[in-house]
């Protein structure tokens, strides 16, 4: 044996040692920065507020104000009789009580409804500051308080009681969030694979991916101080686990196919990277560019999540390139018990799902095509049917104690705010912005507030309900009247909200879409091919808002829609429905390149790839679904309509549509590249439509 042989046997003993090595040297050294993210995540307004809003603004000078951040709870005593006298003297005695034990801005006034059921007192205090720990100690202990019986109900309301109650579901998107995660893609990868071992490799993989992902956004935090949120840090595990794991099957499925023509795992695996790693390569970077889009985002959640998202998605690509290869060469053929894939054996066969769709797509590619784009049409039009704008009090499912008080609040005050506007106007000018202010037709009261490094806060109550029309009305009057002062509050942060999107949404799209287009031109060397997959991801995210608009309000009981769902939806859709298209089309390519005829190109890479594609949107649709039972609405709606889109992307448009598309153009598919003019030499014959490997692999 010669000393060629030596050595090639030599590097295949250590090289994969060597890269578990390194591994374990990695995560030796991200393991202090990983246990710190929880450390920098904050859910405060100004970490999900437009950056240059004036709403953004006040909540930073509030912060710099004495005491700090104000926060804001009303108190609701109602009996629907009628509140008694020692209802009165109940909630008297109670709110004497909580203000003996509290630092609060000022004594609690009462205020009673006209129909004598309800009574409520504005309670606020600058003692929990900017500290979200001390705020939710403050808010639980006036809840400790604050309590009723015997038909005397009494609810704890208000900006601080619901950004608690908001935190408290944002606190779930960790363990619980992760845990979920974990189950659903373990329980999928144990169906895909049917063995008893193959399925944790890449689930355990998946974890550590997780891991790295979480020591460099600190990492990045500490850096560029990127807004790290609740939000952001959960769609940051579930693209870990949902992209991960969706490489991982493309890999392993390569690898599979390896094992039966090459005899040693660690030249089976060299081949198999050599065949998927390029377009394993290509689909994260086009993930990675089209979340990066979202640094053009002025609100800050959307801003923040694109840097997260990315670190999540290269984090898990990184892994899967390296890591996952070393540990199937080192657990070698074995790990596929009971259905090892023996040296020279040829897989069991079986008519084909995929390999029938592909038939019918064939025969009638022109109307499988109509019929596809006349159902994603019908779909869409549901959008018409998606409700408003959701309101503060509307963004929980189950409703806490904090929305209760709220909806009280609005049936016992109808004609008035229960929650302050908050105008922050330079000292100097204070008493003639309180009179201006006072001077508003839409204003029902006004006071001057806390004064500090030149700034003065003064509280306001419309006189419309809360988020309501006249409210926001008198936000956008106050607003132009008062120039060089602020305007925030609950109230004005939804407007922000709302305003921003639609801003963001005009400016992010296109980008998203040059950047992604640019992408796959380069990679597939032809305008049409990435036009096709483009206009095909935008119409799947049409389709799944559509469907959203008919389940949202009609099944889901939702009174409104959050304002980010469009550009949040659109950017994840995009980016990871083209993840799949680029998955066909190199297999595509890759059969044309090899002398197959543009319908036998196109069949081939759908009978070859569908049900690796299938298992990987079965995975990534699971994964996003997690957030549907999360228990904000916000989360739920993105959730929904990212599952439902993958799942339309992976069993309709990439299967029948982008099929039929491709053989009905046939060669100018590849136009203008050189694949489009001329024929392949050697062309063979459309592929026997009559098995695929079990097991969708």
């Amino acid at each position: 044996m010669g000393p060629g042989n030596t050595t090639t046997r030599t590097r295949r003993r250590a090289v994969p040692w060597a890269l578990l090595g390194l591994w374990v040297a990695l995560l030796a050294f991200v393991a202090p920065f990983a246990s710190k993210l929880a450390d920098v995540q904050h859910d405060r307004a100004v970490d999900y507020l437009p950056a240059s809003a004036d709403s953004t603004q006040v909540a930073k000078i509030q912060e710099q104000l004495p005491g700090g951040e104000t926060t804001e709870l009303v108190l609701v005593y109602h009996r629907d009789g009628g509140l008694t006298p020692a209802d009165r003297t109940t909630a008297a005695q109670q709110v004497d009580q909580i203000t003996a034990a509290n630092r609060l801005t000022g004594t609690p006034q009462g205020v009673p409804s006209q129909d004598g059921t309800t009574l409520m007192y504005p309670v606020a205090s600058t003692e929990p500051g900017i500290d979200e720990e001390l705020r939710d100690e403050f808010v639980n202990d006036v809840r400790d308080v604050a309590h009723g019986g015997d038909g005397l109900s009494v609810e704890v309301g208000g900006p601080g009681a619901l950004a608690t109650d908001a935190a408290e579901v944002y606190n779930s998107l960790g363990g619980p969030l992760l845990y979920t995660t974990v189950g659903v893609v373990a329980i999928l990868l144990i169906l895909i694979y049917r063995s008893p071992l193959l399925w944790l490799v890449p689930l355990a993989v998946a974890g550590v991916a997780n891991y790295l992902s979480m020591g460099v956004a600190y990492g990045l935090h500490s850096a560029f101080d990127t807004t790290i949120s609740g939000q952001s840090t959960g769609i940051m595990t579930i693209l870990v686990f949902g992209a991960g794991t969706d490489y991982a099957l493309l890999l392993i499925a390569r690898y599979r196919e390896e094992l039966r023509r090459i005899e040693r795992p660690y030249d089976a695996m060299v081949t198999a990277l050599r065949g998927c790693g390029p377009a394993v390569l290509a689909s994260s970077g086009t993930v990675a560019a089209g979340l990066l889009c979202l640094l053009a985002a002025d609100l800050n959640s959307s801003r923040g999540m694109g840097p997260m998202g990315t670190v999540g998605v290269l984090c898990a690509l990184v892994a899967m390139l390296t890591l996952l290869p070393v540990l199937l060469v080192l657990l070698g053929r074995r790990v596929f018990w009971p259905l090892v894939p023996a040296f020279g054996s040829r897989p069991k066969e079986r008519r084909s799902l995929f390999t029938a769709m592909g038939s019918s797509a064939g025969r009638r590619p022109l109307a499988v095509l109509a019929g596809g784009v006349v159902l994603l049409g019908a779909l869409a039009m549901g959008v018409l049917n998606l409700p408003g704008t959701v309101k503060q009090e509307d963004s929980f499912v189950d409703k806490p104690d904090s929305v209760v008080a709220m909806q009280t609040l609005a049936a016992a005050y109808p004609a008035r705010s229960t929650q302050p506007i908050a105008v922050i106007t330079p000292t100097g000018r204070a008493d003639e912005t309180l009179a201006a202010v006072r001077d508003n037709q839409g204003v029902a009261s006004a006071e001057r507030g806390r004064s500090g490094d030149g700034w003065t806060e003064i509280s306001v109550i419309a006189k419309a309900a809360p988020q309501s029309a006249g409210e926001t009305a008198t936000i956008k009057s106050l607003r132009s009247e008062l120039k060089g002062s602020y305007l925030g509050g609950p109230s004005a942060e939804q407007l922000d909200l709302k305003e921003t999107n639609s801003r963001d949404t005009k400016i992010v799209v296109p980008i998203v879409l040059a950047s992604v287009l640019l992408i796959l031109i380069v990679l597939l060397r032809s305008l049409v091919a990435p036009l096709l997959l483009v206009v095909a991801v935008v119409a799947v995210w049409g389709a799944a808002l559509g469907i959203g608009g008919l389940v949202f309000g009609p099944v889901f009981g939702f009174e409104g829609t959050d304002p980010g769902l469009g550009l949040l939806s659109f950017v994840f859709l995009v980016a990871l429905g083209v993840d799949y298209g680029i998955f066909l089309m190199h297999r595509m390519r890759e059969e044309s390149l090899s002398g197959a005829d543009p319908v036998a190109a196109a069949l081939t890479a759908l009978r070859t790839t569908g049900g690796v594609i299938a298992s990987a949107g079965l995975v990534l649709a699971a994964t996003f679904a997690v957030l549907t039972n999360m228990g904000l609405v916000q989360l739920v709606e993105l959730g929904f309509v990212i599952a439902v889109g993958v799942l339309l992307d992976t069993f309709l448009v990439r299967t029948y549509l982008v099929t039929s598309a491709s053989v009905a153009l046939g060669r100018k598919v590849w136009w203008p590249g050189a694949l489009s003019k001329e024929p392949a030499a050697g062309s063979r014959e459309l592929p026997e439509p009559v098995t695929e490997t079990v097991g969708m692999r």
